[in-house]
Formats: structure tokens, C-alpha cells, sequence
């Protein structure tokens, strides 16, 4: 059972070789995505750590925008071309880390074969209620022009909602953009959007679709029987910020009770003594 990781990254290269190491396993392969705005200098020495690779197509990555989930899509697209085969694609940011050992983490999978984990939120939830601004107006956040957001005002003034250009049912929610997909379902969302031109250009233009468009696809699909409404991660939103709380010691005890394989988002610049305890007393 072969699982292949990939890790979103943009910063602290320390932290990164910290989870690299916590998850190393035999089966266990790791695909680094680093946001190409950043210099990769200070991330080569990851190469030297067994099963880890750099994904060759990177691209900008911007907070809710479009190429994010591009990013995500070209590494899956990459790892398929790769034909190793992996049982399951698992998406991590390099501020996650997990909180069982890789052998749970690898039984559990082992365990439940062709499955799908990821989340997405009731449609009577505070996040749907928001959701239609994300593609029923304009967004410009990758368009690199002077003054972009006067022009998206005017233009959302001017034109008329924009209309799904499928007709899907959406799935989605704010804990969506996480998630550990089947090796076959992951092909098939990676397909769904390279191929349907039509859908890759409305896609363009809206916000945050990490957070819709990859469960709507999955959840669109012969894949949705066999997909779970949980994404294996521990997230605390309690803060009611637009990211989620960032752990600390402090949160050890609710760590440590959750059933849940993964958490998130923790840096070491602000707490890595949760870390150490994470290390020493849930996955050693």
C-alpha cells in the first residue's frame, strides 16, 4: 500500500524537513510543491532525505486565488505521469504534522481501500451561506495588474452573476482543501479540470476553490460512494478568524483525544514545544 504525500509549502524549510521526517516511511513518498515565488535554494537540502522529490511544474500560488488549486492539480497530474501506482494521494501544508504514528496512519489506509476522505460543510452552514460570492462574482486575485481590485469592483458592478458552468451539485466547506483521496479519484479530478477547458476558465475567476471545486468533483462522480465525509484532520476554527487557530501546547490535550491522524497548522516560529511533545507521547 503506497501513499503518496504532497506538501504545499511557501516557507520555513526546517519545519518542512520536521514533518518529512515524522512520516517516514517505506511506502511513503513525499511531493514538494514549492510556491515559485520563493527561491528553492534554501529547500534543496531536502533532497537528500529518502522519498522525497520536488515537483518540477510549480506555479504562484496566492491566498484564495485559482492557482493554488492549479499547484494542486499539477501535482497530481505529475505524480500520475510517474505511473508508481500510489494506493492514495494525501494533501498536507507544510504546516501540518501528524498526530498518530505512521504505522496507524498506514493501517487505517490499508484498512479501507479505494476510500475517499475529505470534508464538506451541510448547506444550511454559515460557509454556504457566504459561498455564491466565491463564483457568482469576478475575483482577480492571480491577474497582476496595477489596481485590480478597483477593476473587479467595477466589473462585478457592471456584469450579471456568473453561472456555474456545469450542472453539479457543489460540495464544499472551510475544511475542504485537505483531504486523502484514492490514487483513481485523484486522477479523475486532476482529468475533470485539465481537460474541461470551459470549467478550468470559470475557475479562473473565482475565490478560494480549494475549498469547493475538488469535493464537487468527487462528490460528482461514480467515487462518491465510496467517500467519507472526513478529511482526517484536527482543525480548530473556535477563533472565527479566516485561518484557523494556530496550535499550541495548550491545545495538546485536545490533540491527543482527537481520533483524528493529522492536525493543523502549527509553526515552530511561534510553538515547537508542541511539537516535541507531539514527537514524544502520540507518534514515537
Amino acid at each position: 500500500m503506497r501513499i503518496a504525500h504532497i506538501v504545499m509549502t511557501h516557507k520555513n524549510p526546517a519545519q518542512l524537513a520536521r514533518l518529512i521526517k515524522s512520516l517516514q516511511h517505506k511506502d511513503f513518498d513525499f511531493y514538494i510543491h514549492l510556491d515559485k515565488k520563493i527561491s528553492i535554494d534554501d529547500f534543496l537540502f531536502l533532497e537528500k532525505m529518502d522519498q522525497v522529490f520536488f515537483i518540477r511544474n510549480r506555479i504562484k500560488c496566492n491566498w484564495g486565488g485559482w492557482n493554488f488549486t492549479q499547484g494542486i492539480i499539477n501535482c497530481i497530474n505529475e505524480i500520475i505521469s510517474l505511473n508508481k501506482n500510489y494506493n492514495f494521494i494525501n494533501l498536507l501544508s507544510a504546516q501540518d504534522y501528524p498526530i498518530s504514528s505512521v504505522t496507524e496512519i498506514h493501517n487505517y489506509l490499508s484498512e479501507r481501500p479505494s476510500q475517499n476522505f475529505i470534508n464538506f460543510a451541510p448547506d444550511n452552514s454559515d460557509w454556504w451561506a457566504a459561498a455564491p460570492e466565491r463564483y457568482e462574482k469576478y475575483h482577480l486575485t492571480d491577474v497582476n495588474i496595477s489596481g485590480k481590485y478597483f477593476f473587479q469592483r467595477m466589473i462585478n458592478k457592471i456584469l450579471p452573476k456568473r453561472k456555474f458552468p456545469e450542472n453539479l451539485k457543489l460540495y464544499g466547506g472551510s475544511d475542504s482543501s485537505w483531504w486523502t483521496l484514492s490514487g483513481d479519484c485523484a486522477q479523475h479530478v486532476a482529468e475533470m479540470v485539465t481537460k474541461n477547458k470551459k470549467l478550468n476558465n470559470f475557475l479562473k475567476y473565482c475565490w478560494g476553490t480549494d475549498e469547493f471545486i475538488i469535493a464537487t468533483l468527487v462528490m460528482n462522480s461514480d467515487f462518491k460512494n465510496k467517500t467519507n465525509n472526513n478529511n482526517l484532520r484536527y482543525i480548530d476554527w473556535s477563533e472565527g478568524n479566516a485561518h484557523p487557530k494556530m496550535l499550541k501546547i495548550e491545545d495538546y490535550s485536545n490533540l491527543k483525544s482527537s481520533t483524528m491522524h493529522f492536525a493543523r497548522k502549527f509553526d515552530t516560529e511561534i510553538d515547537e514545544v508542541i511539537l516535541d511533545k507531539i514527537d514524544k507521547e502520540l507518534i514515537s
